[in-house]
């Protein structure tokens, strides 16, 4: 390999994903290498310095990296990454990767020199027919290139340590050990009406695994017959049905000789979502859904699994894991069969699977094939097809991708289109067309990656997916209002479905001498007050709330006010369209805040790199808390944002539907939306000594919304 460990920034082997005039999808192996901002693709590993890339492409500020989970193509499973530019949505890149780990790896490099590149720089580019500004062919020639290694996959950007950015207090509670295993309770969750909402409370055990996490993730994620060493609680296991590469429902069915005497053998259908965090941590969410694919069945009493999952966190430079795995189940017993103790017995029971996990890797000495349970867990799942994204692409966004067909139709910018010399043996094989397709009876156009999320619960159980959450709401009427006060406000945060600011003290920021020494500090206030808030829905996505004639901003405006307003409009995409909007005002001149001033006056694609959110859970259930990340985050880079300027105002509307990964979070985090707290807190992240320390726009806190209460958005 010709490139040097201080120069290159990533390079490895992976699977570009195309799609034939037919629909049908295939993909083609190569060699990729990312310098600089320089993406090149080679049929092999290049041989010497002066080999020529086949294509390549520049990384500028515009492009955009998305996860969109697992994909089958061909009757191989890839873990898939999107790479789309912001200035055309015609432009995407769609990419495969053999592990979990080397796409994060990719994502992270592409996401990371995205940022070090200059504004647009594919716009210098000259533009023509065969030519994409971001996606073009150049010719390379690696230069000043020394020490040469070879070097399959290898990153030279690590991520940084996984810190929250919330200083909230635990809802965990140590009451025992058992098998090595730290037990606790969660405390106690409260619903909306004050009344408490569980009567099965979570318990949790804790324990170290040796071994790497992605393994550990596969060999839970593992439906086959490996998990047979170390589950002794479940019998058998069958998907049915994948809603994306992060999603799916699963049928369980368990041993019954760890049950009590008389007591009936019991199932379980869950949905299950999943995702990587940054630093190697897993996380798994669980809980019970109805499908009509898979109804109650005869010699069984389904159980139903409030919520449960498993997070997986690397310690030890990544050779040992710590697993804590969570479990909240109503075992459906008849009122005098078993005390409650009892049916916490049956949880602690099935939660000792960690100790046989623990045990099972503990005898293998880190010999526990990763490669191997990917192909099993791999080889149970039955995700969307090729015929199945054609046909539902008119419900996708339009940034999230191009017609597959429209791709192949025109001029392929960043490979060449292989000719029938070109295929060896396996390539004609993943040619062919697949026969493993979804079964016949598998309709779902809503739920494809691209598609929007959240949507109304009873839609859920219907037509859609299919399936439904067991913590369903009901619709309600709806009223009228005007923009910026559909939502009531309650500084006591005592009231159902409203809203408050937020104490800024939960959050920390980058402080002073934060690029000396990478220390936070507590934030103490914010620049602007929250006046108000609102929960709607429509039936088309809600832009530019602040230019709405009769809302609070215009209202101002036509008093010709010096207040000026930042609104952050967070956009729920589905077949019933959530908006859920803040408005902060302040009433001292812009020009005395500089980097407020430039970050509403500059580009978007400053805006994108600065732009940040902290959210956070403050009350709720466990399974709430782990899908939400109480870390900043730059939305820009990850979720397709869109700014509007008026003459007293700054708007961000967050298109929280061109994200999976954030769809896959909102699937379970409806369903728990009015027992929890929410709080966030907005910042302009600041990179320079001039911009630190680092101040809160704002801050607000959402008290147990209800889906059924958004109001219909005013025409």
């Amino acid at each position: 390999m010709g490139i040097s460990q201080n120069e290159a920034t990533m390079e490895g082997w992976l699977h570009t994903i195309r799609s034939n005039r037919f629909g049908l999808q295939f993909s083609r192996k190569r060699y990729f290498i990312l310098h600089n901002t320089v993406l090149r693709s080679f049929k092999t590993i290049p041989g010497s310095e002066k080999e020529q890339p086949v294509r390549s492409a520049v990384i500028d500020s515009c492009i955009r990296v998305t996860d969109d989970g697992t994909e089958s193509i061909n009757k191989k499973v890839f873990f898939i990454f999107t790479i789309y530019s912001t200035s055309d949505i015609n432009i995407q890149l769609k990419l495969g990767a053999s592990s979990s780990e080397e796409a994060a790896a990719w994502i992270h490099c592409l996401k990371d020199s995205a940022l070090k590149a200059s504004p647009c720089q594919a716009n210098n580019f000259p533009s023509s027919k065969n030519t994409c500004p971001f996606l073009r062919s150049q010719s390379m020639r690696t230069k000043n290139q020394k020490n040469s290694l070879h070097w399959p996959f290898r990153s030279s950007v690590h991520a940084e340590a996984m810190t929250s950015d919330v200083t909230a207090p635990s809802s965990w509670k140590i009451f025992g050990c058992q098998n090595g295993l730290r037990l606790f309770k969660e405390a106690k969750v409260w619903d909306s009406h004050g009344g408490h909402w569980d009567d099965h409370p979570a318990i949790m055990a804790v324990s170290m695994v040796d071994g790497t996490s992605e393994a550990i993730f596969l060999a839970l994620m593992s439906l086959g017959p490996s998990r047979s060493e170390w589950d002794f609680c479940v019998y058998s296991s069958s998907v049915v049905e994948c809603l994306d590469g992060h999603t799916d429902i699963i049928h369980k069915k368990l041993y019954s000789d760890w049950f009590p005497w008389g007591m009936k053998r019991r199932d379980l259908l869950l949905q299950r979502y999943w995702r990587r965090e940054d630093d190697g941590t897993y996380v798994i969410l669980y809980h019970s859904v109805v499908h009509k694919k898979c109804p109650p069945q005869s010699g069984y009493v389904r159980a139903h699994l409030k919520r449960g999952g498993y997070v997986i966190t690397p310690v030890n430079q990544g050779q040992q894991s710590i697993v804590k795995h969570m479990l909240a189940i109503d075992w459906k017993f008849w009122k005098f069969y078993l005390q409650p103790s009892a049916a916490r017995s049956l949880t602690i029971s099935m939660l000792k699977r960690v100790a046989a996990l623990k045990e099972l890797f503990k005898g293998k000495q880190g010999n526990y094939s990763s490669k191997c349970l990917s192909r099993e867990w791999l080889r149970h799942i039955h995700l969307p097809q090729t015929n199945d994204l054609i046909e539902n692409e008119v419900e996708k966004p339009a940034s999230a991708y191009v017609s597959l067909m429209d791709l192949n139709e025109e001029p392929d910018e960043f490979f060449d289109v292989p000719e029938t010399s070109e295929f060896t043996d396996g390539d004609q094989l993943e040619n062919e067309p697949s026969s493993e397709l979804c079964p016949s009876g598998s309709n779902h156009p809503e739920i494809t990656p691209a598609a929007g999320f959240v949507r109304k619960l009873h839609d859920l159980a219907t037509q859609k997916k299919g399936y439904v959450d067991l913590q369903e709401v009901a619709e309600e009427d709806t009223l009228l209002y005007c923009y910026g006060n559909s939502l009531q406000k309650d500084p006591t945060c005592t009231l159902p479905c409203s809203w408050s600011a937020g104490d800024s003290s939960w959050f920390v920021i980058r402080g002073k001498n934060y690029l000396q020494d990478n220390e936070k500090i507590t934030a103490n206030g914010t620049l602007m007050q929250m006046v108000g808030a609102d929960w709607l829905i429509s039936d088309k996505r809600e832009d530019d709330l602040g230019s709405r004639q009769g809302g609070i901003v215009q209202k101002h405006a036509a008093k010709a006010g010096s207040e000026f307003f930042f609104i952050v409009n967070f956009q729920i995409p589905g077949k019933s369209r959530y908006t859920l909007a803040m408005y902060y005002m302040m009433e001292s001149p812009l020009e005395d805040h500089p980097l407020l001033y430039k970050f509403v006056n500059g580009d978007d694609a400053f805006r994108n790199s600065r732009f940040k959110v902290i959210p956070c859970i403050s009350k709720g259930s466990w399974i709430a808390r782990k899908t939400v990340r109480k870390r900043a985050s730059l939305l820009g880079q990850s979720i397709e944002t869109h700014y509007f300027r008026g003459k007293n105002y700054m708007e961000v509307d967050v298109d929280i539907g061109s994200s999976a990964m954030a769809r896959g979070a909102a699937n379970f985090l409806l369903g728990y939306l009015s027992t929890l707290v929410l709080e966030m807190a907005f910042i302009i992240q600041g990179n320079t000594p001039e911009e630190l320390p680092e101040t809160l726009i704002g801050t607000c806190r959402f008290n147990h919304v209800d889906p059924s209460k958004a109001l219909l958005t005013l025409s």
